[in-house]
């Protein structure tokens, strides 16, 4: 993994010999050696004529902000090595890899196994990881253009996985991956790994008083009381996306960030450069909800537009107000994506409290290799406990959310649905 690989059409190529076809593959030490045209052919192909891409995480624009930004590379933990499987000179396929040397911004947790393997006198870090760092949003992370999903996602877990063994490193990780990936994997010989998180799921709703009207009475009334709270702040609520994100917004949310990531995380992830990258190429995929006071912003959420859903990412604050938090981020995003026709939000991970607020819980996934057989064999005994531990408690949660038994989907709500990846 040293940085004699280059990127382009020189970089150093590996064979891969899937029954469809014979395919190349190749790394990259920074996106520009794919290129934007190729990767988005493989990540967003149905946004193709100018469409909204269904995933706007995985996009040539939004990877590339947070290489440019230097939110990953030298001295991130993060160091990029993009995969690209070729077909008669074609890319195929792509990934998100990166070398990683530490678990921090991942959100599907692996510090106890690190903590495990070193005390056996193992080396865990560093570790290959196909992700979208610091996002905890369900996605594809196998790339492939239209009719090359299974050929090109099995020649990228195997390139993976070998360049892991060749160069000795402890593990490989795909983290947040679809149901359809998960299983892929496993035909391969990766572990999969199941978690879940909250979603609010669109089930035609006219506007939010229909969605309430589905709702237990008592829920009802406390979401209702719940924003009169809110809006008791002393200003007003501005929801901004594209030309209308104006260059102050984004220093707010920069505030907002550095507050919040301080707090959680110790240091924020992103740089303030990505504040800046994101206002010249991202305006179009995100959406800010700021609480105004005084010609100021004292709190804010960010999100991002997907095809099909909004996906919660940040909030921050310069002012504590009652209920705030709740409105800006969940309940101002089930409103746009009533109104836009969106059919779920993602709010992030963890959060017991969204299940009151209509997110239902639904499972997510990820994939796994380990080198070292007998670790990967206790791994594979976790993750089987794991596994039926988070059914159960899927289960249970459901059985608490604030949905009328007679509303459509029944007393859990739309929960029973299979993510829509």
């Amino acid at each position: 993994m040293s940085a004699r690989r280059r990127s382009g059409p020189e970089a150093r190529r590996r064979k891969d010999h899937a029954p469809e076809a014979a395919l190349s593959a190749s790394l990259h030490e920074s996106i520009d050696g794919i290129g934007r045209q190729d990767w988005d052919a493989c990540a967003c192909p149905e946004a193709r004529d100018g469409g909204r891409p269904e995933d706007p995480f995985t996009t040539h624009r939004f990877l590339k902000a947070l290489e440019d930004s230097g939110s990953v590379g030298p001295g991130t933990g993060w160091s990029p090595r993009y995969m690209s499987v070729e077909s008669d000179g074609e890319v195929v396929a792509v990934a998100p890899l990166y070398l990683k040397t530490h678990s921090q911004g991942e959100y599907v947790f692996d510090f106890a196994w690190a903590d495990a393997f070193e005390r056996a006198g193992g080396r865990y870090y560093p570790k290959l990881q196909i992700a979208v760092p610091f996002t905890p949003v369900s996605g594809r992370r196998l790339l492939a253009r239209p009719g090359w999903e299974r050929a090109g996602g099995e020649a990228l877990l195997r390139t993976a996985c070998g360049l892991a063994q060749s160069v000795g490193l402890s593990s490989l990780h795909v983290t947040f991956c679809t149901a359809e990936e998960a299983e892929a994997g496993r035909r391969v010989g990766l572990m999969p790994r199941a978690s879940r998180q909250f979603h609010w799921f669109n089930d035609g709703y006219r506007d939010f008083d229909g969605f309430l009207a589905s709702l237990a009475s008592r829920k009802r009334k406390a979401i209702r009381r719940e924003r009169e709270r809110a809006a008791s702040f002393g200003g007003t609520i501005e929801v901004l996306t594209g030309e209308r994100i104006a260059e102050e917004h984004w220093d707010a949310m920069w505030e907002f960030y550095q507050d919040t990531g301080a707090r959680k995380w110790g240091a924020p992830y992103l740089t303030r450069e990505f504040f800046e990258i994101a206002h010249r190429d991202l305006r179009g995929d995100a959406l800010l909800v700021l609480a105004m006071r005084g010609g100021r912003a004292v709190a804010g959420a960010m999100s991002m537009i997907g095809r099909s859903a909004l996906f919660g990412r940040y909030w921050g604050c310069v002012e504590n107000h009652p209920c705030l938090h709740f409105e800006l981020c969940y309940h101002q995003s089930i409103e746009y994506a009533v109104a836009h026709g969106l059919e779920r939000v993602e709010a992030g991970a963890q959060g017991e409290h969204k299940l009151a607020r209509g997110y239902m819980p639904v499972e997510t996934h990820s994939l796994h290799w380990i080198a070292n057989r007998s670790f990967a064999d206790a791994v594979a005994r976790f993750l089987e406990v794991e596994r039926e531990a988070v059914e159960d408690e899927m289960e249970f949660l459901a059985d608490f959310g604030p949905f009328r038994s007679d509303a459509a989907g029944g007393r859990s709500g739309p929960c029973g649905r299979e993510e829509a990846q």
